[in-house]
């Protein structure tokens, strides 16, 4: 499925295996269960799924998006859900790839949860995701860096991004020199 993927939005080619990794790394490090971490990673995995439903053509562009085309973007979240809510699985994998856009203060989506509505594995695929793209080179942009990265999840800790799993990923990073590999 990554491979499927992939190969339709080149300019992501990795993105989903990084930010899985970044997920792991954080959970790890917030001391949550093995069996809860091995579901995070598993979602970080197949979490953009939903975009074998977006045209290529968009997935690729080199500039700025149309409000049209975010919008189709944005259906990713809903898409994956729908694709993976029939499978069988010991963790909750088709909800958390339907929340990992969700922001704590509720002005994320699809469904504009907020707080304890969003899952914990939610939240912290949410920031690995965020850092792992922020970090990472886009067909519309350079990559903005690691550093922008964490600025971004300290600036909107508490705010945006759960503020036990931001701590912990700034710990990560800071303190115990993580790196995306």
């Amino acid at each position: 499925m990554v491979s499927v993927i992939e190969m339709r939005d080149p300019y992501t080619a990795g993105h989903q295996k990084k930010s899985a990794d970044v997920a792991r790394a954080i959970a790890t490090e917030m001391g949550l269960a093995q069996d809860k971490i091995e579901g995070i990673r598993m979602a970080g995995i197949i979490h953009d799924i939903g975009k074998l439903s977006i045209p290529a053509a968009i997935l690729s562009k080199p500039s700025k998006l149309t409000e049209i085309e975010f919008s189709l973007i944005k259906e990713h979240a809903r898409s994956g859900y729908e694709m993976l809510k029939d499978v069988e699985s010991p963790w909750p994998l088709a909800e958390i790839v339907y929340q990992h856009h969700e922001r704590m203060n509720g002005s994320g989506y699809p469904r504009n949860l907020k707080g304890d509505e969003i899952l914990m594995e939610s939240r912290i695929l949410a920031v690995a995701d965020v850092v792992e793209s922020m970090a990472s080179h886009r067909p519309y942009r350079p990559t903005l860096g690691i550093e922008a990265a964490l600025e971004e999840i300290e600036k909107n800790k508490g705010i945006l991004y759960d503020d036990t799993v931001a701590d912990a990923c700034l710990r990560l990073f800071r303190e115990k020199g993580y790196q995306i590999s």
